[in-house]
């Protein structure tokens, strides 16, 4: 066992790049002859099980010819899982095995340390329509619903940023041109509506009771009196308003009163709000009389003259743009003696002053003099932020000639500016992220430009565009050199979260968690809330992982979850509202293994059943994809269904029972017996993530195996992950490299992803480390240039 497991680690260290020792001829033909004696009865010339035959290596032909089987097979040979532990199917000793992997790995990693470095080349990627919405709300400050008029983008190796999938039909351009329409319609108003002016009756402001309109109210005015028993009564009065944040107000209230002394009444107008910056102090406070809410800030005073409703005044005030403003409350100042009173018959609130709406302030905003020079300054500001890059020659005097005809035709300049803008959101170079190449036909590697260097960074790590800082950079050329720097500040921006419901969701194959339908008969637990539970723990659980500076293998096995009050009792795990964020959701620590990591959260437990049963066979199949990298081959066609392959075997049987039986097909079982062992471990999980000890009234038999490791239950699973960590470190950065990129890796990749392995190795396996050796890697900063094929 010991061995075993050595030599596993040994070969899985290759994987991710460490030195072999050079190649020997002998290596090479032994590794042919354990392909005759052990692999070619299933993947040779007269069988080729999941469509791999070995023949042509036997004969004498290259490895690089199917470079990707071989990577595989000697994955597969060193776990143990090949060749399969069959009747009639002879298995080589470890020592075998160990020298078959180590010549293949060895010949490969000789071949890539002598090839010329390939970076790749990228094609033109289109935005998808979560990238669009993104980017559209960075540039326009417009959060536009994408999802109801751009379709579902294609998916390629798991994801929808793939630009060889990412076309552009006559369709779909008649959907960005209305969509560039309504956009701006909401971004830029030519003829802004007047303020909006709101008055409030007073004897609707605060403090109320039943007792206001008997004890205070005097036909329309309001009544406030220094001598009051009650709060009704001694005031302050105030009210609530919904303000716009970036917004100047004007605030009225029309009054008369009479002082103890016969002069000016003297009344304070008073903004509060618990968010307030700066706010008065109690001294200055505490000369009103009532009640005055604190915190608080005196804005003016004014002596009220006004002593009749005939006579009365309207006090005015203007209130700036601040946040942290709730209410806006009247008090007056205590008399020295005697009693003062105060008569109030409204409220007024003006606002905000400037009605446009806040787009259009951040993209009009200009110091130009005139119509044309306003033009010029918008339009150039806001296509060099759309096409990600310095205007070319060219590119904004055709916009303006555009703007210019519409101010001849009558136009404003905002509603030519407007016009101009919205043909710049259905511009190729706004809708697709180019990367412009002066040097196109030269084949071999090419650096990026910074600010294509800048774009490849903000949709990695944003799914928008560059902001302010990374394009000024990009501008001085200094990019690169803050590249780590960056990467550290984008993290703890809350756009990083896309990498989360974005990447993390894609990768774990968890957006189908929408489409499942669950018997609600048999699982009468299960419903929308609880879906919604289900897929918002793995989101919380992933985000503290990757942005909580933890260990990407807690990834696998973690003490603590996520859960609200539904998934805790889903769960069977303790729940404390008082301690729960304002989505309801609260980390708990687990005590012991049942639950913790990826594996047993039941989001990832529902996708991977059917809508009646469990399903080993799927289960199985995810473990295998999205956590080591190693998918089984598709079925062969014509092979039964399990319930069909069951034959009549019924419900007497367990599921386990009737699966053996679907292995007995010779086509299902080299496939089943690396899928289903994975997946029998997890069936104290029932179709909906809950845990279970009997399947109907058959116990749950939880015990697997791969290879010729045994394990049972959720924690052998975890171990048997844990043990082969480096498949894990590696499919995971193959997969968010193939994220980063928008492209599948490739054999020639192999030396970048091996790098940004060890780099991940060596920065304690943290998310932020794992990022970082992918942005700073070849792939992402170089391309090849064009080859032909």
């Amino acid at each position: 066992m010991m061995r075993r497991t050595l030599h596993r680690l040994g070969l899985m260290a290759w994987m991710v790049g460490m030195a072999a020792e050079p190649l020997r001829a002998e290596d090479l033909a032994g590794a042919r002859e354990f392909v005759g004696r052990y692999c070619v009865k299933c993947h040779g010339a007269e069988e080729a099980k999941g469509d791999i035959s070995l023949e042509a290596f036997r004969g004498g032909g290259s490895l690089l010819d199917e470079r990707a089987v071989w990577e595989k097979a000697v994955k597969v040979v060193a776990s143990g899982e090949m060749p399969p532990d069959r009747d009639g199917v002879p298995r080589p000793e470890a020592a075998e095995a160990e020298r078959f992997s180590a010549a293949v790995a060895g010949f490969l990693e000789e071949h890539d340390r002598k090839a010329p470095p390939d970076p790749g080349r990228v094609t033109m990627r289109r935005l998808n329509r979560f990238e669009y919405r993104n980017t559209v709300r960075d540039l326009t400050g417009v959060d536009f619903d994408a999802a109801s008029v751009l379709p579902s983008d294609d998916i390629g190796y798991g994801f929808d940023s793939i630009g060889d999938v990412l076309s552009l039909s006559p369709l779909l351009m008649e959907r960005y041109l209305a969509a560039a329409e309504t956009i701006m319609e909401q971004a830029i108003i030519p003829d802004p509506p007047a303020p909006v002016q709101r008055q409030l009756a007073s004897r609707f402001t605060e403090p109320s009771s039943a007792d206001v309109a008997t004890k205070v109210m005097e036909g329309e005015w309001r009544r406030v009196s220094s001598d009051g028993a009650t709060a009704i009564e001694v005031g302050a009065i105030h009210t609530p308003y919904q303000w716009e944040p970036g917004g100047d107000y004007v605030f009225r209230a029309k009054v008369y009163g009479k002082s103890a002394d016969g002069g000016p009444l003297r009344v304070g107008i008073l903004l509060t709000g618990a968010g307030l910056e700066k706010v008065s102090s109690d001294e200055e406070l505490a000369k009103f009389s009532g009640n005055v809410l604190r915190p608080a800030r005196l804005l003016a005073t004014f002596p009220v003259k006004a002593d009749s409703a005939e006579r009365a005044e309207v006090l005015e005030v203007k209130l700036p743009a601040e946040a942290g403003r709730e209410r806006v409350m009247l008090a007056m100042e205590k008399p020295a003696a005697g009693t003062s009173r105060l008569w109030i018959e409204y409220f007024a609130l003006e606002g905000p002053l400037d009605s446009r709406p806040a787009s259009q302030r951040l993209l009009l905003e200009t110091g130009g003099s005139d119509a044309s020079a306003k033009l010029r300054d918008v339009l150039g500001r806001f296509a060099r932020r759309a096409f990600r890059r310095p205007l070319e020659p060219g590119e904004l005097e055709a916009l303006l000639k555009l703007a210019g005809r519409e101010m001849e035709a009558g136009a404003r300049w905002e509603a030519a500016a407007r016009l101009a803008m919205q043909a710049v959101l259905c511009s190729p170079k706004f809708l697709f992220r180019v990367e412009l190449d002066d040097r196109a036909a030269e084949p071999g590697e090419q650096e990026l430009s910074e600010h294509q260097v800048a774009s490849r960074l903000s949709y990695f790590l944003w799914s928008s565009m560059p902001d302010a800082e990374l394009m000024a950079l990009a501008d001085r050329g200094e990019l690169r050199g803050q590249l780590e720097l960056q990467v550290r500040r984008m993290l703890k921006d809350p756009r990083a979260l896309t990498l989360v419901t974005n990447f993390a969701m894609q990768w774990l194959q968890l957006r189908r968690i929408d489409f499942v339908g669950p018997d609600g008969k048999l699982f009468p637990t299960f419903s929308d809330q609880l879906r919604a539970s289900m897929l918002r723990e793995t989101e919380r659980f992933v985000a503290s992982v990757f942005f909580g500076g933890r260990n990407l293998l807690e990834l696998i096995d973690a003490e603590f979850t996520w859960v609200n009050e539904p998934l805790a009792r889903h769960y069977g795990l303790p729940y404390d509202a008082a301690k729960a964020a304002p989505d309801g959701f609260q980390m708990v620590a687990l005590q012991d293994r049942t639950r913790g990591g990826l594996l047993t959260q039941a989001s990832v437990l529902t996708v991977t059943s059917n809508p009646t049963r469990t399903s080993p066979v799927k289960r199985g199949k995810w473990v295998l994809e999205q956590l080591l990298g190693t998918p089984p081959p598709p079925p062969p066609p014509n092979v039964p269904e399990l319930e069909k392959a069951g034959g009549g075997l019924g419900e007497e049987v367990s599921l386990r029972e009737r699966m053996e039986e679907h292995r007995k097909n010779a086509a299902c079982a080299g496939c089943h017996a690396r899928m289903d062992g994975l997946g029998f471990a997890l069936e104290n999980f029932d179709a909906v993530g809950a845990f279970r000890e009997k399947d109907g009234r058959h116990p749950v038999d939880a015990r697997g195996t791969l290879g010729r490791t045994e394990f049972a239950g959720p924690a052998g699973v975890k171990d048997l992950l844990l043990e082969r960590r480096e498949e894990f470190l590696r499919c995971l950065a193959e997969k968010l490299m193939t994220y980063a990129l928008g492209r599948g890796v490739q054999s020639a990749d192999r030396p970048v992803l091996a790098s940004v392995v060890r780099e991940t190795e060596a920065g304690a396996n943290r998310f932020s480390a794992l990022v970082t050796a992918i942005v700073r890697s070849e792939a992402f900063l170089k391309r090849r240039g064009y080859r032909p094929e």
